[in-house]
């Protein structure tokens, strides 16, 4: 059995970070012990990058913009998405889960969910405080794991690859070939 798995060094990557405004109370302490995680385990102030948006369902589209930019190792997404009295939360909670994973997808770069989805403001406190389980810590420890992850899984595939590609054959000649 091969087993691979990330270490918890950041020195030298570049991060960037998507955070909602809406919630502010909880999404700020989600991006203070976000960036407290980074620096702790090697990030430079410098080699991290903050966009502010206005709410949860803004977050899919900055953290695509940033994770095709070529820029970052990868994109943090935080925000805090409570329960009302509305089906608003379903319809928010499900877009802004496909959209971050599609951002993900599209540019196979580490982008992280670091959302909050919680029933009470009193969860998604719980959930921020730094003397508990802050999920943007977490989010950070996820993405610094996958970066190095992704590293490690690229090299093996480069040194597994042949020194270049077989020749092909083009146009009316590659389909005569295959008759």
């Amino acid at each position: 059995m091969k087993l691979r798995k990330g270490s918890q060094d950041a020195t030298g990557l570049t991060v960037g970070i998507v955070a909602s405004k809406f919630n502010k109370f909880v999404t700020s302490r989600l991006l203070t012990e976000c960036v407290k995680a980074l620096t702790k385990a090697g990030a430079s102030d410098e080699a991290i990058e903050v966009v502010r948006v206005p709410g949860a369902f803004e977050i899919p589209l900055v953290a695509r913009q940033l994770a095709r930019s070529g820029r970052f190792d990868a994109v943090i997404c935080l925000g805090a998405v409570i329960r009302g009295d509305t089906p608003h939360f379903e319809y928010i909670s499900t877009e802004v889960s496909r959209g971050i994973l599609q951002a993900s997808m599209e540019s196979n770069l580490p982008v992280i969910f670091g959302v909050l989805t919680t029933d009470t403001v009193a969860q998604a406190i719980e959930r921020a405080d730094p003397a508990k389980l802050n999920r943007g810590a977490d989010a950070a420890k996820t993405a610094i794991e996958m970066v190095n992850v992704m590293r490690q899984l690229k090299k093996e595939e480069s040194e597994d690859v042949p020194p270049g590609p077989a020749p092909r054959r083009a146009g009316r000649t590659a389909a005569r070939a295959k008759r």
